[in-house]
């Protein structure tokens, strides 16, 4: 039985996973697919540093045309990240006919349709399952185990910094800025977070999602994102107040006329609904389909073996394919023409907080602009503060759309009643309009 040959790209935190999983279950693998599976090559930045696996220093190359140029190499497994440089490393990895499985989420949510193309020109596979959630096998779910039924819409927690941020200060009523450092000191949290706590890394996961989910060429531009820097304690408190938990999520929706839109904005769920006790690190996508209904897959959504798994379970995947002589087959271009909802297309429940002049009329003033939009009311708080002459309002509407919303807003920033507009966010109930 000839053995599989591996060279790889990177070996931080994932790349020491996949060499872990790979050396310590070789029999397991064998068994899968029915030949050893062999690294012959590791690409890295420095040969002498210490890792957190044992390497023999042969095995390791600072080239990487040792690997994209060795014939004998059959897979290329790409964990370094990066986007445009790693980007050449794949297309001629690819144009060298290996296979080619990646973790990389910036690379793949925005040049997925080209590397897709160029597998399939060459007969390659291209898998990236670990790009989304981590362990969870979200991405096989969706175009293998759901591949049957239409997907109508999905929202998921796939940010883990973001999650346990928003978890710990839901639960210990802590300060954003106070809890990000303790994320970075547990190493939860990069040193310069911005693409988690802005929603850009959730935004190109859900680039991903909604490509496969929807059948559907998604660009990353064509989602919406809100991060969580502006939430307070007080934002969560309220939330809590009117029976809701916080959490940054990915939403992904198509109606009967196959128009979608994706987001990625902190929204209020009910304290009920499974996605609300995803606490701390973990992710999970919740996926609605019209004929399996509700469905939920939850793990953790990073992290060395974890993500290694996913890693090794698509090499699995190239290899059993390899075997069978049916690689390059498994892309399936989109069937749907890319038809984005408009945002009187777009309905949801929203949570509102303001601060006000307590005088007469000034309730009055704030209904009548909801009126004049037919959007009513389905919880409303109302407390002085402890400034004279100023109270808080806190209400939930009904479904409303998103341009009549906006146009609320816009009126409600006008109103000489209004001192301030402290936030708005999402709130979901979870079905599937």
């Amino acid at each position: 039985m000839k053995a599989i040959s591996i060279g790889m790209l990177g070996l931080g935190t994932v790349g020491s996973g996949v060499v872990t999983i790979i050396e310590n279950h070789q029999d397991k693998l064998m068994h899968q697919v029915g030949c050893p599976i062999k690294i012959k090559k590791i690409l890295v930045n420095n040969i002498n540093k210490p890792r957190a696996v044992e390497i023999p220093q042969e095995l390791l190359t600072t080239n990487a045309n040792e690997i994209l140029e060795d014939p004998e190499i059959d897979v290329v497994i790409e964990v370094m990240g990066g986007v445009d440089h790693t980007k050449g490393y794949l297309l001629k990895a690819l144009q060298q006919k290996k296979h080619v499985v990646t973790a990389n989420k910036d690379l793949m949510a925005v040049y997925g349709t080209e590397l897709h193309t160029v597998a399939a020109e060459n007969g390659c596979d291209l898998f990236y399952e670990a790009s989304v959630a981590g362990g969870i096998p979200i991405l096989r779910s969706l175009v293998d185990g759901l591949a049957s039924d239409r997907i109508l819409k999905m929202m998921g927690i796939v940010n883990g910094t973001t999650n346990f941020i928003l978890t710990k200060m839901t639960k210990q009523g802590a300060a954003y800025a106070e809890v990000l450092k303790e994320a970075q000191e547990l190493g939860f949290a990069e040193a310069d977070p911005t693409s988690d706590v802005g929603g850009l890394d959730a935004a190109r996961k859900m680039t991903i999602l909604a490509t496969l989910g929807f059948s559907m060429k998604v660009d990353l531009d064509d989602v919406k994102v809100q991060g969580i820097t502006q939430i307070t304690e007080d934002d969560l408190k309220y939330a809590k107040q009117l029976g809701y938990t916080m959490k940054l999520l990915g939403i992904a929706s198509r109606d009967e006329d196959d128009k979608v839109e994706v987001s990625v904005q902190p929204t209020l769920l009910p304290e009920n609904h499974p996605l609300a006790s995803v606490n701390d690190e973990y992710n999970a996508v919740y996926v609605f389909g019209d004929a399996v209904g509700e469905t939920m897959f939850y793990g953790p959504g990073a992290g060395s073996l974890p993500t290694a798994t996913s890693v090794v379970s698509d090499l699995v995947g190239v290899i059993k394919n390899m075997r069978l002589g049916v690689n390059g087959r498994s892309a399936v271009t989109p069937q749907y023409p890319k038809k984005l909802k408009s945002a009187d297309e777009i309905f949801s429940k929203y949570f509102l907080r303001l601060h006000v002049y307590d005088e007469v009329g000034t309730f009055a003033d704030i209904t009548g602009i909801f009126s004049k939009h037919k959007v009513s009311f389905e919880k409303i708080l109302q407390m002085p503060l402890k400034r004279k002459e100023t109270a808080e309002i806190v209400l939930v509407t009904h479904h409303a759309s998103l341009k009549d919303y906006e146009e609320i807003l816009n009126e409600l920033k006008d109103l000489p009643a209004v001192k301030e507009i402290k936030c708005s966010y999402r709130v979901e109930r979870g079905e599937r309009g």
